[in-house]
């Protein structure tokens, strides 16, 4: 029996000194280091980023790994990775895919001071799931010598049969486009917004087609007389080596609906800390550092984005164009109405 007794005690404390490495062992794993870079998946692809993240590295010694592709592919290739994602942040533009992201489960949580300081409630997700890093406002441009500016008001006034025929616009396939009616549909309801896109495709001069450039070559050429744009694309044609893109930008004025009511319809670009990210410390740095006054001056200035930050005063020529008053909705709405959105589209037979 003592013998019997012996084996056992042997055995057990074999086996609680295999465990209590083990134990060891994963603590180790658990409490890694993180190594001393951050790996960026990002839509963006403008060489004002590159130089910010240049300076990041030179800042921090914090190696910048950039993986630079669409939107969507990221999105995907970040949920085929799963936890075994390297990807430590996400920048992408729109609302909507930031709002889907989170929705599948790649974002977490942040809780840094400094982003809460700098970036509005209405910029950033209610849980600090993503943050925004940069404002465009999708605005109406015009035909300089076809109409005047008192001929514009709101979204809602392009239902008017006045624009019979005079709207340009890119497709209903286009995330811009459907933030934009999603807002619709947050502050008119989804009854109205419906009646809204169906006028407003009554009103096309033409089946949507190309990007915005091409809404504001198609008004100067007199396709149309009036077009739903980005405001930095119109920056991007002023400010391009193509003669005939700065003919386009010159022949149009930007008006930023809505003023007497909610504000102009304002999306963004935005960042958020990866899931599974095995650098979130640096991550996490990383996004303040863009949030930054230094940045955000580099964002202002190089690719005609307002920003968020409001110590940053926005480029000369978006300055140029007056101060204006946004529509204040959570931008989160954006992403929570986006199937709505595309529901009503196809409805009311926009392209």
């Amino acid at each position: 029996m003592k013998k019997a007794y012996l084996i056992l005690a042997i055995i057990f404390s074999f086996t609680a000194c295999k465990s209590d490495k083990k134990n060891q062992s994963e603590s180790k794993e658990d409490n890694k280091p993180e190594t001393q870079e951050v790996n960026v998946y990002t839509h963006r692809h403008y060489p004002a980023d590159q130089e910010l993240f240049a300076s990041f590295e030179k800042q921090t010694g914090i190696k910048v790994n950039v993986v630079n592709a669409k939107a969507d592919e990221l999105i995907q290739k970040m949920t085929e990775e799963g936890e075994q994602s390297p990807a430590d942040v996400l920048i992408t533009v729109d609302a909507g895919r930031l709002v889907r992201a989170k929705d599948k489960g790649l974002l977490q949580t942040v809780d840094s001071e400094a982003l809460n300081k700098i970036i509005p409630a209405n910029l950033r997700d209610e849980n600090n799931q993503w943050f925004a890093l940069t404002k465009r406002a999708r605005v109406i441009v015009y035909a300089k010598d076809r109409v005047k500016s008192e001929d514009l008001s709101s979204y809602e006034d392009l239902t008017s049969d006045k624009w019979k025929g005079k709207i340009l616009v890119r497709s209903s396939n286009n995330i811009y486009n459907q933030s934009l009616l999603a807002s619709i549909i947050a502050n008119n309801g989804e009854d109205e917004a419906k009646v809204w896109a169906e006028k407003v495709v009554a009103n096309m001069a033409r089946t949507p087609k190309g990007n915005d450039r091409d809404q504001v070559k198609a008004v100067v050429a007199g396709e149309g007389d009036i077009a739903i744009v980005n405001t930095y694309y119109i920056g991007k044609l002023l400010n391009s080596k193509n003669p005939e893109e700065v003919k386009a930008g010159n022949g149009v004025s930007v008006f930023f609906p809505n003023q007497e009511g909610r504000g102009t319809h304002i999306n963004v670009s935005g960042a958020g800390v990866a899931k599974y990210a095995p650098n979130k410390t640096n991550a996490i740095k990383f996004i303040e550092f863009l949030a930054s006054k230094e940045a955000q001056e580099v964002f202002a200035k190089a690719n005609y984005e307002y920003p968020v930050n409001k110590d940053v005063t926005p480029s000369e020529l978006l300055s140029s164009w007056g101060e204006f008053k946004e529509d204040l909705l959570a931008l989160s709405v954006l992403g929570k109405n986006n199937k709505k959105a595309v529901i009503t589209f196809d409805v009311a037979g926009w392209k």
